[in-house]
């Protein structure tokens, strides 16, 4: 099981969930329990936080795990403010004030402007806390890393503020130094750790500004003092150098990273995050939905829908069997989202497929610059009214960019047409059937739409534009890959025909189907449990991202559209 599986074995629960309130939609206690039992699901969250006294290199540390210098570092100790890193659609910061409930969204780059003792001496701006939020996908599994403010500083509310974060924590990150191991502050801290009874990483920073035989001198030191504070089992130590660790990642230097002694800390943090946290909280959550079953199919006054209850409770045993097959339970792991493939999607703001995008703008410019011609224009008039005029989808896209004015001095010369066409139909009188026909080829259609027309030329355009992009070399293709909906992917994958450019595409969109599935649930779990103010700005918009991506921009969407692809 991986992180990704993890999360799919959440979204079972859920369902199960919301079934189990489907079978009485009126019975308050039920509704009550479920919510309850979806609230737990979705503020699934890990809090890892990193301790130690000032200038040991917590945020070098994170930035250095996350892969940028999101954080700001220094030397001077940091105000009386928790910062948090959690996900977030875009790289911002959210500020928490001291007894306000409004919050302050900022550019990440002035983040030092609120946490600083610099910039906010004795944190007069009085800030609660400050969350970060970064579009990095460990972060997006529920990981927060939490940035105390150093241990030991002279501003004593510092090491308090601190201290009264340890209960919400979930596992603990002290950080010491080879410089100066251990101090007074960080074994105050350690003993506090071990009251809590959590978990806890030990790592010794700055490996670089020692030799072999000193780090060996220092880490036995280190492991003697963790013993005498009766942690079972000794927490593992790690050796790193947190600022060769980001240099490295940053110049993308594989064996600089791993010098750096940052692989296997991240390596054990993974492993403990899912093959001890994340079971643990499986593991609960199966006992608290199937207590909850259990209760509810027990009640005199629900006999009737107990064969109900019944099946929710199988369908929880199957998924538990499912978790537990040896298959899942060899390893877990943390599976980055595009690990088969090179490149990720880039998609439309506006339409999510980037020939929709193109394809808009061609209708839009077309009707912008025509509707002036049908205005002014009597051969324009002319033309539009032999042709029956627009189709239905657009004529109303052309009322939509119009206005009455524009409609009154373009259409009389169809309208004129049409009462014309129904004298003539009128007076010949042959019939239901012929009239029928006659009727309905008056009106504009897709075969003699000038817009239509306009519109299937910039999709050919769009997808020959396309196809020539993708053949050329990987090499040369930067950043990611243009999304396409299904109908127009379908286009560009068989101009491309069999090969690796239309295995990669395909690849890439079905990792992206599999995220927004992914934020979808998400989505719906967190609305079941009233809590929408954790949802990502992603989460919040992939209702409709993904029915562009199935169905094609609404304003392009008519019944003959199927036709333009073969």
């Amino acid at each position: 099981m991986d992180l990704k599986q993890y999360e799919h074995a959440k979204f079972s629960m859920a369902e199960i969930i919301r079934s189990a309130q489907a079978v009485d939609t009126k019975d308050q206690d039920l509704m009550s329990a479920s919510r309850d039992l979806l609230m737990r699901l979705a503020d699934d969250r890990f809090n890892l936080m990193l301790v130690g006294r000032f200038s040991r290199g917590k945020s070098t540390l994170i930035n250095a795990i996350l892969g940028a210098p999101h954080l700001p570092t220094g030397i001077l100790p940091l105000t009386s403010v928790i910062t948090t890193v959690r996900y977030g659609s875009r790289s911002q910061v959210v500020l928490n004030f001291n007894g306000s409930r409004l919050r302050q969204e900022i550019p990440l780059a002035r983040l030092a402007e609120y946490v600083t003792q610099q910039s906010n001496p004795g944190n007069i701006k009085n800030v609660a806390y400050a969350e970060i939020e970064l579009p990095v996908e460990l972060l997006r599994r529920g990981v927060f890393f939490v940035d105390s403010p150093g241990l030991g500083s002279a501003i004593t509310e510092n090491t308090q503020t601190t201290e009264r974060f340890f209960p919400e924590a979930d596992a603990f990150v002290l950080i010491t130094s080879f410089d100066s191991p251990l101090s007074d502050e960080e074994n105050r801290a350690l003993h506090r750790i071990r009251q809590t009874d959590k978990t806890l990483f030990v790592i010794i920073n700055k490996q670089d500004t020692v030799g072999h035989e000193e780090r060996g001198q220092v880490s036995d030191y280190v492991h003697s003092q963790l013993e005498r504070f009766s942690f079972r089992p000794v927490p593992q130590i790690f050796s790193v150098s947190a600022r060769q660790a980001l240099e490295a990642k940053m110049s993308q230097q594989p064996d600089l990273i791993a010098g750096s002694g940052i692989l296997r800390f991240e390596e054990e943090l993974l492993r403990f995050l899912m093959e001890e946290r994340a079971e643990a909280f499986l593991s609960n959550m199966y006992e608290r939905i199937n207590d909850f079953l259990l209760e509810r199919r027990n009640l005199e006054k629900q006999a009737e829908r107990r064969s109900a209850y019944e099946t929710l409770l199988d369908r929880l045993r199957e998924l538990r069997e499912l978790e537990a097959e040896p298959s899942s339970a060899t390893g877990l792991h943390y599976a980055p989202e595009n690990a088969s493939s090179k490149f990720s999607l880039e998609l439309d703001k506006r339409s999510g497929c980037r020939i929709c995008g193109e394809v808009l703008d061609a209708v839009f410019h077309f009707l912008s610059k025509h509707q002036r011609d049908l205005v002014i224009s009597p051969d324009a008039q002319r033309e539009h009214a032999t042709r029956g005029g627009f189709c239905s989808l657009h004529t109303w896209q052309y009322e939509n960019i119009s206005s009455p004015y524009g409609v009154c001095a373009a259409y009389p010369e169809l309208a004129h047409r049409m009462a014309v066409e129904l004298q003539k139909i009128a007076e010949r009188g042959d019939g239901p059937v012929w009239s029928a026909e006659h009727i309905t080829q008056l009106g504009g259609s897709q075969d003699s739409c000038q817009v239509c027309e306009v519109r299937v030329e910039a999709e050919r355009k769009a997808v020959k534009e396309a196809v020539a992009m993708l053949q050329r070399p990987a090499a040369s293709l930067s950043g990611g890959l243009p999304a396409y909906c299904l109908l127009h992917l379908a286009m560009v994958v068989g101009d491309l025909g069999k090969g690796r450019a239309a295995e990669t595409l395909l690849s890439a969109h079905a990792q992206c189907f599999e995220r927004m599935a992914e934020d979808a649930q998400r989505y719906a779990l967190r609305h079941d449990a009233l809590r929408r103010h954790l949802t990502s700005e992603e989460e919040r918009r992939t209702s409709q991202l993904m029915l562009l991506m199935l169905a094609s921009h609404r304003s392009l969407c008519a019944p003959w559209n199927i036709q333009t692809l073969f």
